[in-house]
């Protein structure tokens, strides 16, 4: 949806693969996305797919800034090939990176 409204800016024509603003527009509306229900429920449809929630260490709702470090975090996560996603499997309370830097977590979250 994203891309479709973005094409309205572009008059219809796809983006050339070297349109920085193109590519800056679609991370930030994955920000806004992640962020948006991060701090609005700790879950994304895939995130509730799975009974999981993003909170806290505390296992409150995180906050906007939270959520910036954590989607920052995950950014660098990938960008080290993966390794910061790859850490939970080391991490004495199974954590990634931006777990860690955010201080939230994923927790299991069953159906009421």
């Amino acid at each position: 949806m994203a891309t479709a409204a973005g094409l309205l800016f572009n008059h219809g024509e796809a983006f050339a693969s070297d349109n920085l603003y193109f590519h800056a527009y679609l991370v930030l509306v994955s920000y806004f996305f992640f962020g948006w229900f991060w701090t609005h429920g700790g879950q994304t449809l895939g995130l509730k797919a799975w009974n999981l929630k993003i909170l806290t260490e505390d296992l409150q709702s995180i906050t906007w800034a939270q959520a910036s470090i954590r989607f920052i975090g995950a950014i660098l996560s990938w960008g080290v090939l993966g390794l910061g996603f790859f850490w939970v499997l080391f991490d004495k309370d199974s954590r990634a990176w931006h777990d860690r830097l955010s201080r939230t977590a994923v927790f299991f979250a069953p159906k009421p």
